[in-house]
């Protein structure tokens, strides 16, 4: 009986995935009718800007060659799968890259096998955009000149890397020395703050300052902070350090989803390093001193100073801060 029933449960399972293969097949035909439709009642408008039924433009015939192969689905080698419910396999591309096909179209041009161009700022401002994750590309990254070995562990926990470690092109600093000057609270201000070496691991969102104070043992991340989430697990995280990248320039909303998120990686007791964040005078007590408040951190330092460099008569402000996640 016990074996009947297997076998009846089984048959039961290829029903459904033959089902899903059905469904999704007419979801398809359903999709393309209702952008042929779309088609015939607006003739006007170019094919780049129309939308499916969810609102993204479909990918069209003037993409490259390269940028194809990177973005639309590929048939999967051994056919249809029932645990994926789909012949197909799609790229992890963010949805709103297709809004921006003459963007991506520039990312995704280089020589393949060649040398990848330097458009980290580019790649930035696309991100920004929600265009993330970005497409693959099939290009080398720019090795650095007079490249030298890591210094081995555990030296390098404290040391500073040797600036041929990265490529410095795109960025205003030309050494690590710059970038520590930059920083308005040394690491050993930080560092004292905590019982000596329960500071680990940490991330550094957009600039890299943390990959120098934390050397090999922090984590650079090169996502807008306004739009994804973390990819981290609760409660994980030392610390977590901030520069230029926070600002006023982020709506309210988004900023604040993005502030809960860093107490969420953060484990209770770890360091919240906010350093120059950006706003108007009347916005840090109107706006960002409460909102930090609501998310619950621990103030431990916080300094404000007036940003004078486009005039005194701006009433632009700098904050830089140190917050804790509470014990409990």
């Amino acid at each position: 009986e016990l074996n009947s029933t297997k076998s009846k449960l089984f048959d039961s399972y290829s029903l459904i995935a033959d089902l899903h293969h059905k469904i999704n097949s007419t979801n398809f035909l359903v999709r393309d009718l209702v952008i042929e439709i779309t088609r015939e009642r607006k003739p006007s408008l170019p094919v780049d800007e129309e939308a499916d039924v969810f609102g993204i433009p479909p990918p069209t015939a003037s993409l490259s060659d390269e940028l194809k192969l990177a973005i639309l689905p590929h048939k999967l080698p051994l056919g249809y799968s029932p645990r994926m419910a789909s012949d197909e396999i799609y790229p992890p591309v963010g949805a709103a890259c297709l809004r921006f096909q003459k963007e991506l179209a520039q990312y995704m041009t280089y020589d393949i096998g060649g040398e990848c161009p330097m458009d980290d700022v580019f790649a930035q401002k696309l991100l920004l955009k929600g265009c993330e994750p970005l497409p693959r590309g099939r290009c080398h990254p720019k090795s650095p000149i007079g490249y030298v070995e890591p210094t081995p562990f555990p030296d390098s926990l404290w040391a500073t890397p040797p600036d041929t470690s990265i490529i410095w092109d795109t960025y205003t600093c030309k050494s690590y020395q710059c970038l520590i000057d930059r920083l308005d609270y040394g690491l050993d201000q930080v560092l004292q703050t905590k019982p000596a070496g329960s500071i680990r691991i940490g991330l550094d969102i957009g600039g890299g300052r943390l990959g120098v104070a934390l050397s090999q043992q922090g984590r650079e991340s090169g996502t807008s902070p306004s739009s994804l989430r973390l990819p981290f697990f609760e409660n994980t995280l030392d610390i977590v350090h901030s520069m230029h990248i926070l600002s006023n320039w982020i709506p309210d909303a988004m900023l604040e989803f993005a502030l809960y998120d860093i107490y969420r990686v953060l484990r209770p007791g770890g360091l919240f390093w906010l350093d120059h964040f950006f706003c108007q005078g009347p916005q840090l007590n109107q706006t960002y001193a409460p909102m930090f408040d609501r998310i619950g951190f621990t103030k431990l330092r916080w300094n404000v100073g007036k940003k004078v460099d486009r005039g005194v008569d701006k009433n632009e402000w700098y904050l830089s801060a140190l917050l804790e996640k509470p014990m409990t």
